[in-house]
């Protein structure tokens, strides 16, 4: 009987950790890094989000197409040690109150960069997570409204002009592509549908914005 009782101790035992292995395995995503051997904080989190391993994913991807390019700006090389300040400056997320809202933006600028300097990492790969930038014409913004787009679920989209920025989450919406967020300032809100937009920052009306044509 001790036999017996001993045997399927160590079966359930057995099968207990293998339930654990397996949830451990299920709360880690994919990313450019081995999550094994991840020390930083940030990609901790990052091992453990869907969201952000896939902003994680598809960043290598455009990073490794502008180390392609000779004619990025810029060019390869400071594309390689902007890369690495990039790294430690996400890194650094760990220190704000809200890590996972630092991280995302940190991931929604850096692809912009990336996409606004090298036509081959605007390339229309089909298994592409980002898009853009984006021109839109927006009535009452004396500036050009640049987007770019992180198709992740849920999305995500940086826009800039003049000397601003503002990094917004995908919410949903009975009518186009919603996205929120907020700074210092106030709430920003964009609405995307098509070659049309609504973007709204603190202290405005509603603005109608028209894509601009593309080379």
């Amino acid at each position: 009987m001790k036999t017996v009782t001993a045997f399927f101790t160590t079966v359930f035992a057995a099968s207990i950790g293998m339930a654990t292995s397996t949830c451990a395995i299920a709360a880690s995503f994919t990313t450019s890094y081995d999550c094994a051997t991840a020390t930083a904080s940030v990609e901790k989190l990052i091992c453990r989000d869907s969201q952000l391993a896939q902003m994680d994913i598809e960043l290598m991807r455009l990073y490794r197409l502008a180390l392609t390019d000779e004619h990025s700006v810029p060019l390869p090389d400071k594309v390689l040690i902007d890369q690495q300040f990039w790294v430690e400056e996400r890194n650094q997320c760990a220190s704000e109150s809200d890590i996972k809202a630092c991280t995302i933006r940190s991931y929604a600028k850096r692809a912009h960069q990336l996409r606004q300097g090298s036509a081959i990492v605007r390339t229309k790969d089909p298994n592409r997570l980002t898009e853009g930038p984006l021109a839109f014409r927006c009535a009452g913004l004396n500036a050009l409204l640049a987007a770019t787009f992180f198709t992740t679920q849920p999305g995500v989209v940086y826009l800039t002009w003049a000397k601003s920025a503002i990094t917004l989450n995908q919410v949903p919406s009975d009518f186009g592509t919603q996205y929120i967020g907020k700074d210092f300032q106030g709430s920003y809100s964009f609405r995307q549908d098509g070659n049309t937009a609504l973007f709204q920052k603190p202290g405005s009306a509603g603005m109608s914005c028209t894509a601009e044509p593309t080379g």
